[in-house]
């Protein structure tokens, strides 16, 4: 069950860099919002593989479960009620505003993966 999947790990820190770059240098309405939401999931769900050899479905499952989770709490604005807010890292990990075209970017995230799995597979089979 638990293991250390270099290929995912590799994905990882890729998709990290990715995001941190987005975060830092990204300053306009398309990618730094829709795309990074799109990769955030990719990035957890690569996370998730790197240490845990679960079915690809219960992972992508339970990260997107887990991402509309957080967004919902967005809409009722947790981290205030939760007074997170003077956590900086905290607060823009967890988010503020609820949109609800991040859970369309979260469900193309997942799609994402499971296209991916699923080729990568049967490339594998062949």
């Amino acid at each position: 069950m638990f293991t250390l999947n270099k290929k995912y790990f590799y994905f990882t820190v890729i998709l990290f860099s990715i995001e941190v770059f987005i975060a830092s240098f990204v300053n306009e309405s398309f990618i730094r919002p829709f795309i990074g939401d799109v990769l955030v999931v990719i990035l957890i769900y690569c996370f998730v593989k790197t240490f845990l050899k679960i079915h690809s479905y219960i992972v992508i499952s339970a990260v997107f479960a887990f991402s509309c989770t957080i967004e919902i709490f967005q809409y009722f604005n947790f981290v205030k009620i939760l007074g997170l807010q003077k956590y900086k890292i905290l607060a823009i990990a967890l988010g503020s505003t609820f949109d609800g075209k991040d859970i369309i970017a979260y469900t193309i995230g997942a799609i994402t993966v499971l296209l991916l799995e699923n080729q990568t597979n049967r490339k594998v089979k062949s």
